[in-house]
């Protein structure tokens, strides 16, 4: 069955240009033209993944973002922003928020097909089955995709998760901020080592004394401590 695409924008002619092109590739395509509408669709049927404008007239596009990472039942849905905001701090938050990948506009068709199946193809990589990772007082269950430190559950972006999987996983090994980037992000999307920065700041304030396992190597990168 071909993937659902839900692309939400509030210009008639692009939303038009952007469903007749992504359907011409074999996806199913609907469209929102505010945030509200778009929530709606998403209670409704959540589809395979999300093309998302910034600028909407009710609320930013960024809102949006932040709720589908906040709600377990959608934060594994791959989000792709399509903006006229080109500024690298613009594209630095949109990542940071949770985007898989950002276009800017005026763009390419294709190039907006390439990276929607680049997109999809990351996040439907066969996955086996996982063993529970733990050390002290943390444990993580990436099958569940659940956190817990001292058996409360904490509540961790899909960004953040992963993150803190591939550093348990290798505990004691220092892991480079590139590494870390390609692994979770992809190799085919441009961000800075900021974005890395930032996340792990907010991971570990959300570990609270479980993220004192998280260590930095100063001009390296980061290690899960083994002790």
């Amino acid at each position: 069955m071909s993937a659902r695409i839900l692309v939400v924008d509030d210009e008639p002619d692009l939303l038009e240009l952007v469903r007749f092109n992504l359907s011409q590739n074999g996806y199913q395509v609907d469209t929102a033209s505010s945030v509200n509408e778009a929530l709606e669709r998403l209670r409704l049927s959540p589809p395979d993944l999300l093309i998302l404008d910034l600028m909407l007239p009710d609320f930013p596009g960024t809102d949006l973002c932040r709720r589908i990472r906040g709600d377990q039942r959608l934060a594994e849905l791959p989000i792709i922003m399509l903006t006229a905001r080109s500024a690298e701090v613009d594209r630095v938050v949109g990542l940071e928020l949770g985007a898989d990948d950002y276009v800017t506009k005026p763009f390419s068709p294709r190039e907006l097909s390439l990276r929607v199946k680049a997109v999809l193809r990351r996040r439907n990589v066969p996955t086996t089955e996982k063993t529970p990772l733990s050390h002290g007082s943390l444990r993580l269950d990436p099958s569940s995709y659940r956190c817990y430190v001292d058996e409360t559950e904490v509540g961790l972006t899909a960004k953040e998760f992963r993150l803190l999987e591939s550093l348990m996983s290798r505990p004691g090994r220092v892991m480079t901020r590139e590494h870390l980037l390609d692994e979770v992000w992809g190799s085919d999307i441009t961000v800075t080592s900021r974005t890395i920065d930032t996340h792990l700041k907010r991971l570990r304030e959300k570990l609270g004394t479980g993220g004192n396992l998280i260590e930095t190597v100063r001009g390296v990168g980061y290690r899960f401590a083994t002790t």
